[in-house]
């Protein structure tokens, strides 16, 4: 039912996973010599500009685990809406989906970790918004597991009075 609050978590949830697949991640920028990296869930470009010639090379990098791990975690989030009359199923789809997101932003971590010894290993790279949706993603799922839980109880205790 939408109108539980643990389904109106649970698709803030879909939704910020969702968006995450289409935004940006993370960014590196090198003035000299100019070079870009950049990563989304499904590859990592990294570009550079030939002074010489004035053409740009660009390299991408195959990142769909992201975008696959992104896109189980939407598909986990709105079959559980659709579970509200299973409350323990739920539970389980959610605590599934939290699993889900953790390895998401592990291999998210992975892949930034890698990319940033592409250009100066000095410098540090930008963190998009992109890259905190996951972390919402995660967040509002653990609201919804709570919420779900709050339910359970509820029913529980109110078969124990009959």
């Amino acid at each position: 039912m939408i109108q539980r609050v643990q389904s109106i978590f649970l698709v803030i949830s879909a939704i910020a996973m969702g968006l995450m697949l289409f935004l940006p991640l993370w960014q590196k920028v090198s003035i000299e010599p100019p070079e870009v990296a950049t990563l989304n869930a499904f590859h990592l470009t990294y570009e550079v500009l030939d002074h010489n010639t004035g053409s740009k090379q660009s390299i991408l990098k195959n990142t769909f685990y992201i975008a696959l791990l992104g896109s189980l975690s939407v598909m986990l989030s709105l079959y559980s809406v659709f579970q509200y009359k299973n409350r323990l199923r739920q539970i389980q789809l959610g605590a599934l989906n939290s699993l889900v997101i953790g390895i998401t932003l592990g291999v998210l971590m992975y892949f930034v970790f890698k990319a940033e010894t592409l250009i100066e290993p000095t410098q540090r790279g930008n963190y998009l918004f992109g890259f905190y949706l996951p972390l919402t993603s995660l967040f509002c799922n653990f609201t919804a597991n709570r919420f779900i839980r709050k339910d359970e109880k509820l029913v529980k205790s109110m078969n124990r009075i009959r």
